[in-house]
């Protein structure tokens, strides 16, 4: 049974990586109105997988929801999922990446950071199953300077203050052989963006 459009409610569908940061700003902006679906963060090690995956959301969901918000920036998709975005007729997040949004669009692109390495809440607290395992380097340490070797310094774009997240992110960094630098963010464009909704 097909469930009936409510124009009243708006969905944001969502990188799995921002959902508790969505869920942060649900509740401090009252937007009890937005339903939030997530699709695996896990899909960013394969960018050209998330147009495709947001498409077929974009469809199942398209008829039950009087809007619909995309919280995905481009990632990696070459423009791709701007064109699935428009063909649907919906909104998303501006910019290349969440490092971007977080930072402020404007402020990221005029830092030209080509030799740093970013973390988010996120990856500070996943940075195992996205970094070291996915790329082998609990299993082939020596591949560190293979992947990380034109990088000079991990940057943790954070969007809370969590004494524990900041001291994953440094381990990380240590791991990595990279300076370590924080920077707080908070939730960046996200806020204003999702606030409007």
């Amino acid at each position: 049974m097909t469930e009936e459009k409510n124009p009243e409610r708006v969905l944001v569908l969502a990188c799995g990586a921002l959902a508790r940061e969505i869920e942060a700003i649900r509740r401090l902006s009252g937007l009890d109105h937005v339903d939030l679906h997530c699709l695996p963060a896990i899909l960013h090690n394969h960018p050209e997988r998330i147009a495709p995956a947001v498409d077929a959301a974009l469809a199942e969901a398209r008829d039950r929801y009087g809007r619909v918000f995309v919280a995905y920036a481009d990632c990696g998709t070459g423009g791709e999922l701007a064109r699935v975005c428009a063909r649907h007729g919906v909104e998303m997040l501006e910019g290349p990446h969440c490092y971007a949004f977080f930072d402020g669009n404007v402020r990221f692109a005029a830092r030209d950071e080509i030799t740093a390495f970013y973390l988010t809440d996120f990856l500070a607290r996943q940075f195992d199953a996205f970094v070291t395992r996915p790329l082998g380097l609990d299993r082939h340490p020596e591949l560190r300077d293979a992947y990380f070797g034109h990088y000079e310094t991990l940057v943790y774009l954070a969007q809370t203050d969590d004494p524990d997240l900041t001291a994953r992110a440094e381990r990380a960094a240590a791991t990595l052989g990279l300076g370590f630098e924080r920077r707080f963010t908070g939730y960046g464009e996200l806020l204003p963006v999702l606030s409007d909704l």
